[in-house]
């Protein structure tokens, strides 16, 4: 065996073994891996050896380092189906995930030009403006604001939103939900939704923008959710009929 395929075969081990404890539970999802010394140390390595073993993890998704820090268990992804239409919470939770909806504001304001175009609102209009923070195995996923069109947002703006969903407290005021378009793109993180999901500003997102519609076909809620990309992954059932995607390039 060459010094190169040597060096190629420790490294490759150490990262097998350290998957194995991950996915074992030695390690559990968020935890922090020993020091990099500690752990060269425990494998009779180098730093640069385990190094490459940790990069190795890293591209698999299984950790995630955080400079300053340390190195970190990736936290279990969850899954966001483009082939329902419920609210976040509802398909989160029908997966099996507890989430914890923490209100950060709400308030009927102006709606920006933006929002009033999306809703179809006349120039000066007011709309409810709703912001959460959906938090996962203990840490803030995903930063929400929604904007909920008049009269119905007058309903419901009272509602306890930390234990009910959007879409239900629409459905008790009696609109039905017929239809949603929503757009996912990666961007990153700005400064306003770092603040609330405690990750430095520029890190990877997706970036969701959701109109839903009644049956009248009426835009009555525009949404707009920042979702961190190490917490979150998009999945989908393809059948000859049925959901439609449609692929495009980011402008």
């Amino acid at each position: 065996m060459t010094p190169d395929a040597g060096h190629e075969a420790r490294y490759r081990a150490i990262a097998a073994d350290l998957a194995a404890k991950i996915r074992s539970g030695h390690y559990a999802p968020g935890a922090a891996l020993p020091p990099q010394r500690e752990l060269s140390a425990s494998y009779g390595v180098t730093l640069m050896t385990l190094r490459q073993a940790l990069r190795e993890l890293s591209g698999e998704g299984l950790i995630v380092q955080q400079p300053g820090r340390g190195t970190f268990v990736a936290p279990p992804h969850l899954a966001y189906h483009l082939g329902s239409l419920r609210s976040l919470v509802d398909d989160l939770r029908k997966q099996g995930h507890d989430v914890r909806t923490v209100v950060a504001g709400r308030a009927v304001r102006r709606a920006p030009a933006a929002i009033a175009a999306e809703l179809r609102l006349r120039p000066g209009d007011s709309a409810l403006r709703l912001e959460r923070v959906r938090e996962f195995a203990g840490r803030p996923a995903v930063h929400q604001v929604s904007w909920v069109r008049r009269p119905v947002a007058d309903e419901i703006r009272d509602r306890d939103f930390t234990a009910v969903s959007l879409y239900t407290a629409l459905a008790d005021a009696g609109v039905a939900v017929a239809r949603a378009s929503e757009v996912v793109r990666p961007g990153l993180l700005d400064s306003a939704a770092a603040r609330h999901l405690h990750e430095p500003q520029g890190s990877p997102v997706l970036v969701s923008t959701r109109i839903t519609y009644a049956l009248d076909a009426t835009p009555v809620v525009s949404d707009h959710a920042t979702i961190l990309g190490t917490m979150m992954e998009i999945r989908t059932e393809r059948a000859a009929t049925g959901l439609s995607l449609i692929w495009g390039a980011t402008s």
